[in-house]
């Protein structure tokens, strides 16, 4: 698998991103520096990375969607390229119209850094078919923008669509007010498009891929995307 970590002015995830492709997951990786463009069939995978590109001025991701990689970004996820936006990466995603939606604030106002469990809503995406659906899982978060909008039409156009992949939940998977770490609407913590070849999400699995960390709930989405570009069942919109 031919994967690309786009760079952007201020990304600081980037090569904890690339470290797990390549290291850990032993596939073909490089960095994408945020001017350059590419070809929609120069890679499988395409991470945008956490961070604070362009120092979240505007907005956060709001500058790096009119970068030249992102237009690469576009075509290829255009082209059914796999596309995955990790915390600012899923901010630019939405900032890019490739996902619906807007990202605000925390609700309290502050930057919350800490694990969070995790309610697998969609196990049918490139990125989760190695979870069990429903399946509790646990990650961490660092943002101060993660406090998910969308209008009342657009989320019941995602839910009924099955496009909310992650919502924040409790340990026992219910999704109460006190688990929502930023106050996004349904407790939403990542979606994908209607086709299922891209991914938002907040919280971070790059940073549970191993077990030096005492937790690999995050690897199995990286090797869920394995298991589908080897040819695995993929269940489209169902």
């Amino acid at each position: 698998m031919r994967c690309a970590v786009i760079v952007f002015p201020g990304s600081n995830c980037d090569v904890d991103c690339f470290y797990v492709l390549r290291d850990v997951l032993g596939q073909n990786t490089d960095y994408v520096f945020h001017k350059e463009k590419f070809s929609p069939n120069d890679f499988d995978l395409i991470v945008l990375p956490g961070g604070f590109s362009y120092g979240d001025y505007l907005r956060a991701g709001a500058i790096a969607r009119f970068s030249n990689a992102m237009e690469s970004v576009i075509r290829a996820s255009e082209k059914g390229k796999l596309v995955l936006g990790i915390c600012n990466g899923f901010q630019i995603l939405l900032e890019a119209g490739l996902l619906e939606g807007a990202m605000m604030k925390n609700k309290d106002l502050k930057f919350h850094c800490h694990d969070v469990y995790l309610k697998v809503e969609n196990n049918s995406t490139p990125f989760t078919k190695l979870y069990r659906e429903n399946e509790i899982i646990k990650m961490p978060i660092a943002h101060g923008y993660g406090n998910y909008y969308a209008s009342p039409e657009t989320i019941e156009k995602l839910i009924t669509r099955k496009q909310i992949v992650f919502t924040y939940c409790d340990e026992e998977g219910n999704l109460t007010e006190k688990a929502n770490p930023n106050g996004s609407v349904r407790n939403i913590a990542g979606i994908c498009n209607e086709n299922r070849n891209v991914l938002g999400l907040m919280p971070h699995p790059e940073r549970c891929a191993e077990e030096i960390l005492k937790n690999t709930d995050g690897k199995k989405l990286f090797e869920s995307i394995l298991e589908y570009m080897k040819g695995g069942l993929f269940c489209g919109n169902a």
